[in-house]
């Protein structure tokens, strides 16, 4: 029995709209069971979603690491950068074709460490682009390096003796490039994510959602889900969002507040 021509035309117009298929691509998830990156995932497209944004005017771009993994499991366009270079990549793309969403995620290693010298004139040139910052803490995807936003003192087989060296703390680093949008969330919170995401897409400038995470593999001790459970908390009463120096302030004095830091007026 033939599809009758009213139903195939209805269905061609949700395939053009895609409000009503899901953002996850046919490709499961290669993460480990109970990685937070599910939980970023899922508050990503759920902010496609509720956006009402079209699949296939959304790009990810990623660089290498666990989290550059992440377009070949969303329903959109995907671009797969080389180490530490999602940005350029997002910048040169966003620059070429304008009318496009532009999402674009990195780890810490990729974001704070080798692409490190990209974030501060992404943020600088002020591109409509928005980009989410998987922060573990740790290298997961090469076998449990620290990373630049490992602890001191964080042990693993590849710092037996604990890591020697200060960390970066990347909303700091946002902060002082003039990120003109920030936001800091937890993936045990994907509906944080997920409203934090709304707002940064529809920013029109440079918007950054710095998200704690854990890497259950790696590490024991430091980011774990008992701990970051224990210290995330959202940002005082009265806080305003409008002032980058009482940002900074409050970044130095509160490490793990969570919700809208900064955002240009």
């Amino acid at each position: 029995m033939k599809t009758p021509a009213r139903e195939v035309a209805k269905r061609i117009n949700d395939l053009k709209d895609n409000r009503r298929f899901s953002v996850r691509s046919k490709q499961l998830p290669t993460w480990c069971p109970g990685c937070g990156y599910f939980g970023i995932h899922q508050g990503i497209g759920d902010a496609i979603q509720e956006l009402g944004l079209k699949h296939h005017e959304v790009v990810a771009i990623s660089g290498i690491g666990c989290s550059g993994r992440y377009p070949f499991f969303a329903n959109t366009y995907g671009l797969h950068a080389t180490h530490g270079r999602s940005l350029p990549m997002a910048t040169g793309l966003k620059l070429g074709r304008p009318e496009l969403t532009c999402i674009c995620v990195g780890g810490d290693g990729d974001g704070l460490g080798i692409g490190g010298a990209h974030l501060p004139h992404a943020a600088r040139r002020n591109i409509d682009l928005t980009y989410v910052l998987f922060d573990n803490s740790i290298y997961g995807l090469t076998k449990g390096q620290p990373s630049p936003s490992s602890q001191v003192g964080l042990k693993t087989k590849a710092s037996p003796q604990g890591n020697a060296f200060r960390p970066i703390d990347g909303t700091l680093m946002a902060l002082s490039y003039g990120t003109t949008f920030l936001a800091r969330c937890f993936a045990g919170d994907p509906v944080g994510i997920k409203e934090a995401m709304m707002q940064a897409i529809q920013h029109p400038g440079f918007a950054m959602l710095h998200v704690y995470s854990t890497c259950l593999t790696f590490d024991k001790s430091y980011k774990t889900w008992d701990n970051l459970h224990e210290w995330i908390h959202p940002l005082p009463e009265g806080y305003d969002p409008t002032d980058r120096a009482a940002a900074m302030t409050h970044a130095l004095e509160d490490q793990f507040s969570t919700g809208l830091i900064y955002k240009e007026g």
